[in-house]
């Protein structure tokens, strides 16, 4: 079992930036890619970027490439996700997972944090 826990979530204004962080106890972290999800009120949860285990490829989807950066620390078993040029509909819950490749569809992801809400507003 791997336990995630994201941070850094908040409200900010449009324009604006924020590092969110997934973290986790597990001392085989370095051997699983991540991704981060997200999922506003009445929507599906849509993928928003994922990371190799040895963090030298990353994806991102579209509506979020050249804004936002993935990257991870295995040294502090951490990924993170910096955000920036934050629009209002990048507004969600945002989630981090694991997954033993990486993956765009969420069922793929065998491991999940509870979410870090990100607000942002006009």
């Amino acid at each position: 079992q791997v336990q995630l826990v994201e941070s850094g979530g908040g409200l900010v204004q449009a324009g604006g930036s924020l590092r969110l962080s997934c973290t986790t106890s597990r001392r085989t972290f370095s051997t699983y890619a991540m991704g981060w999800f997200r999922q506003a009120p009445g929507k599906e949860r849509e993928f928003v970027a994922a990371i190799r285990w040895s963090g030298a490829d990353t994806y991102y989807s579209d509506s979020v490439k050249g804004r936002f950066a993935i990257s991870r620390d295995n040294a502090k078993n951490t990924v993170y996700l910096q955000m920036n040029s934050l629009k209002l509909e990048d507004t969600a819950v945002y989630y981090c997972a694991a997954a033993s490749a990486v993956q765009t569809i969420p069922s793929q992801y065998a491991y999940w944090g509870r979410g870090t809400q990100v607000t942002v507003s006009s």
